[in-house]
């Protein structure tokens, strides 16, 4: 199961603040508007103190690489939008959507990644702040094993009816 770190869920709300806000071509503030790198890079350096290259190609190297079944809230995905491999970057908030900056007259906006466009586009994610962790099953919970049967002492023989010393000591 994975664990999103406090780093990942503030990258996701930050991210989710910023819908709505105009795209524009190179832009990386709220004021200026942005474009998918732009965005990244200016939700990350908030949120989770890290410095990320100004490119969708240059992020796609940073971190590590995730399988679809470990991405989190918080971690970043790419897409093929333009013919090459990581054209385009979002950031993942849960439940197969995520938020990006799409194209010029639009604004930041979430999407679904299960939409025909957007999964057959779909290049991986990357988690790109430490503190995300995989976190090893639950053990199972243990089965006490019944206790031994007590010792119990033999019983002394009993003394012949001839010892007289061996019947007194066992009374």
């Amino acid at each position: 199961m994975t664990d999103p770190s406090a780093g990942l869920e503030e990258i996701s709300i930050q991210a989710m603040s910023l819908v709505g806000t105009p795209y524009r071509y190179g832009g990386n503030t709220p004021d200026a508007g942005f474009d998918c790198s732009g965005l990244v890079r200016y939700v990350v350096a908030r949120a989770a103190n890290v410095n990320l290259p100004r490119t969708t190609e240059a992020m796609g190297t940073r971190g590590s690489s995730l399988s679809r079944s470990e991405v989190a809230s918080g971690d970043l995905v790419f897409f093929n939008t333009t013919g090459r491999a990581n054209s385009h970057v979002g950031i993942y908030v849960g439940q197969n959507r995520f938020v990006h900056a799409p194209s010029s007259g639009g604004t930041v906006r979430l999407e679904d990644m299960s939409k025909p466009y957007w999964a057959s586009r779909y290049n991986g994610a990357r988690r790109v702040v430490d503190g995300a962790v995989n976190l090893p099953p639950a053990p199972a919970t243990p089965v006490p094993s019944p206790a031994p049967a007590p010792v119990v002492a033999e019983p002394a023989p009993l003394p012949d009816d001839d010892d007289p010393i061996a019947a007194f000591a066992n009374r």
